[in-house]
């Protein structure tokens, strides 16, 4: 009997290639992309459970209840944390740190700066990073150095690095012996490194009370098991309190503040990659968010669900044609359970047949979608024995939504209306047309979704910034002088090439001053002098820029944004007093900026400040102007003029306006999965719309041969036949669009600077919808409208 099932379901998928190609073809899509989807999520939950004693690792965040009632989390913490709270609270078991910092290191002539982690010395007993050879205590010694296989290859040539040794700028470039490789860090960490120094702190350092305020680096701790994390939330904050009163009172006083707001508490390692709050974004890896999980989770579930849809409505538009088939086996004694089990039989054919080609596709298509999603995944993952399962459970849970709900409704055929000629398929078919219609609602509300995306991302990258960063070269360098700065600038303007340069410091500050006697105000602080705001081609609406021969401009003059003077509250801003808490001082307003969007647009003006710097220099960054029309004579004399003035320091650079536009990478990434998702539902959509269009056309042959008989031209029929697929589509458009208008509103509040949608986007999708779905069916409708009448009367 099994034989007899089997020899039948494969004898008519050849008989039937088109169907059973365009089957497959649909169902290995939505397979390969719920394949690929699966990979991606569990890459995403899969991050640091590596480790051994990863139930057990917390990290030390701290919670900032601001004066406005704001509360901001953070993962970053000092020396202090780690030690103190070990040597009081019982229930830890040990610590360590992790900085992230960079230090140039001299290989022959050659210069580079390079990402390093300082560390604590019990690194490799709490975390479990393999090791290639050297021991796990090989930090213990001062000038010590642990290098990733990766990293020897590039210093040395080869992974035997062991007792080798690296020129290192710490206060000076000194050797530094490596004591050990380790395996590069795995995908789905959230500490990744390629060197690896001691965690040297000086003692005045760890008597240093003040160092409870000082956040630069990551404390993890190890719990002992069974600890109860809320209790020890609880005791790290009464040792904080204890420890750092003085301090506290301190610093209460100093900036005016009614109380601290300042708390800790422990965060799981794992679950610090995909948190909204206190991420892996402050020294750690690979930051994410669960939303692009639960996202691409539901692009894939839709165009699963839709090509199973598509299996169902291919499988009943062919019913007429088995009708026979299905008749005599019922009159020779064929059981119902016995063609259910048959038609599953052959539904479980074309998943398997799917999942083989689903596979290959979703190999071809892994570096791309690597790509989108930023990983490096690769079909290792697909060895994982929980995961082998899923795609197991995916096998049968598709291979039965496919194929139950076909082998019901064909087995309960009654054989007599079959085999005298008078068998038509039940019904109006409302099943299949309202899985149609759900199609294409998905399809133009995807189709919407990437306009608004597109249209969203064009506006950020397209928007006047207030300033010219056409043909900007930023070099950095953080260690400069103020005699080393003017021979720099000087240098670069001998050649007339350069156009303009402007020292500013590296990044941008954030502090908080206060004005009018007492009202406090966050701001951006960006430290210039006079020819930063004319490079950048930022007027002053108000007062003066800062002047070169004016002294007493480095020392007791700012400018700020208007922004800043709104949020001030000021009429009259010029002559007004600011005071900076660090350093310490009242400054007087002499000037005020346009606002500008220093930051991406994705983030909103905030008020900003500009102090001049001072005679320290120490500013960390040049921008420089460069002619538009030979940018590469122009950054081969800014590299040969940087290393005249800085020989040690490392050189590199980047254009200003590249820098801005990858500020939107992400908005491009989910462009572009969104306009996948999109091209791939609107493509098996139609194959779904193709079947409807099938067993629309043979249920009405005999109408139609009655129609042309009687004067009809094609193009009536095909009117006629098309007309009823239009009104599905016109429904799905009705559904969709206010769903559309409401999800794209939605998305947008979250950008301060946003396009407005129109009514043309909605109506540009839908005629992407109903163009391409009349192409679909036309192709039947014209088939059947040339038909012979006379064929299908007699067949009738």
């Amino acid at each position: 009997m099994l034989r007899n099932y089997i020899t039948t379901s494969v004898r008519n998928l050849f008989r039937n290639k088109a169907y059973a190609f365009i089957n497959i073809g649909g169902l290995s899509l939505g397979l390969a992309c719920a394949i690929l989807i699966i990979l991606y999520v569990k890459d995403e939950v899969s991050y640091d459970r590596f480790h051994r004693q990863a139930g057990q690792i917390y990290r030390v965040d701290r919670e900032i209840t601001r004066e406005n009632g704001n509360k901001v989390k953070g993962g970053y913490s000092g020396y202090l944390q780690g030690p103190r709270f070990k040597a009081s609270i019982s229930e830890i078991a040990a610590f360590v740190r992790v900085q992230e910092t960079q230090v140039d290191i001299k290989r022959g002539s050659n210069i580079q700066t390079q990402k390093v982690s300082r560390v604590d010395t019990n690194f490799f007993s709490v975390f479990n990073f393999p090791l290639l050879s050297g021991t796990p205590g090989g930090l213990k010694e001062p000038r010590s150095v642990v290098i990733t296989e990766d990293m020897a290859k590039a210093q040395f040539g080869t992974t035997d690095a062991v007792g080798k040794t690296m020129l290192l700028n710490v206060d000076g470039f000194v050797p530094y012996v490596v004591t050990a490789v380790a395996a590069n860090c795995p995908q789905n960490s959230s500490i990744k490194f390629q060197v690896l120094l001691p965690l040297n702190m000086a003692p005045e350092e760890e008597n240093k009370n003040e160092n409870w305020f000082s956040f630069f680096l990551n404390t993890f701790v190890v719990l002992y098991p069974h600890a109860d994390v809320k209790a020890v939330d609880a005791k790290m904050q009464q040792v904080f309190e204890t420890d750092a009163r003085q301090t506290i009172i301190s610093i209460t006083q100093k900036y005016n503040l009614k109380n601290l707001g300042l708390s800790y508490f422990l965060q799981s390692l794992t679950d610090i990659h995909l948190s909204k709050e206190a991420g892996a974004n402050e020294g750690l890896s690979d930051g994410s968010e669960p939303i692009y999980s639960y996202a691409l989770s539901g692009i894939a579930f839709f165009i699963l669900l839709i090509a199973c849809i598509n299996f169902v409505n291919l499988t009943l538009a062919r019913s007429l044609k088995r009708a026979k088939e299905i008749g005599i086996r019922k009159v020779i004694g064929g059981q119902r359970n016995q063609l259910v089990l048959q038609f599953l039989g052959e539904s479980f054919m074309l998943c398997l047949a799917s999942f083989v080609l689903a596979i290959v596709i979703a190999q071809a298509l892994l570096p791309v979608f690597n790509r989108l999603s930023n990983k490096a995944l690769s079909f290792s993952y697909l060895l994982d024995t929980k995961l082998f399962l899923g795609y197991i459970a995916l096998f049968l849970v598709t291979g039965l939504l496919a194929g139950f709900y076909p082998a019901l409704v064909l087995s309960n055929y009654q054989p007599v209306k079959i085999l005298y000629g008078r068998f038509m398929p039940a019904g109006k078919n409302w099943l299949q047309k309202s899985l149609v219609v759900f199609q294409f609602v998905l399809a133009s509300f995807f189709i919407v979704a990437t306009f608004t995306l597109f249209f969203q991302l064009n506006y950020l990258s397209s928007q006047q910034l207030g300033y010219d960063d056409s043909n900007l070269v930023m070099v950095s360098n953080l260690n400069m002088s103020t005699r080393e700065i003017e021979l720099f600038e000087r240098e670069l303007l001998k050649n007339p090439v350069i156009q303009g340069v402007a020292p500013k410091n590296s990044g941008t500050s954030g502090t908080t001053v206060k004005v009018n006697g007492g009202t406090k105000i966050n701001i951006a602080y960006e430290t210039v002098n006079s020819s930063y705001l004319p490079l950048l081609k930022i007027p002053i609406v108000e007062g003066r820029n800062f002047l070169p021969d004016f002294p007493a401009d480095s020392s007791h003059s700012v400018l700020v944004n208007e922004t800043f003077v709104k949020e001030a509250g000021w009429k009259t801003p010029i002559g007004q007093t600011i005071h900076i808490y660090e350093p310490a001082g009242d400054f007087i307003v002499v000037g005020v900026v346009k606002d500008h969007h220093y930051k991406a647009l994705t983030e909103k003006i905030e008020p900003q400040l500009f102090r001049m710097s001072s005679a320290d220099g120490f500013l960390g960054m040049f921008y420089i102007k460069i002619a538009a029309h030979d940018n590469a004579k122009s950054l081969a004399y800014i590299e040969a003029a940087f290393k005249k003035v800085f020989p040690l320091a490392p050189y590199s650079y980047h254009f200003k306006d590249q820098v801005n536009a990858e500020s939107y990478d992400a908005e491009k990434k989910w462009k572009e999965m969104l306009q996948f998702g999109a091209l791939l539902i609107i493509f098996i959509s139609c194959i779904g719309l193709f079947g409807l269009s099938v067993l629309s056309m043979e249920k009405r042959a005999k109408e139609i041969g009655i129609r042309k008989v009687l004067g009809a031209s094609v193009r009536g029929v095909a009117t006629i036949l098309s007309g009823d697929f239009l009104k599905l589509i016109f429904i799905a458009l009705l559904i969709s669009t206010p769903l559309s208008w409401l999800a794209a509103n939605r998305w947008l509040e979250n950008y301060p600077y946003r396009i407005t949608m129109s009514w043309w986007m909605f109506a540009l999708a839908g005629f992407i919808v109903l163009f391409i779905a009349m192409l679909t069916v036309s192709f039947h409708a014209i088939k059947a409208g040339i038909a012979n009448p006379v064929r299908s009367l007699r067949s009738q």
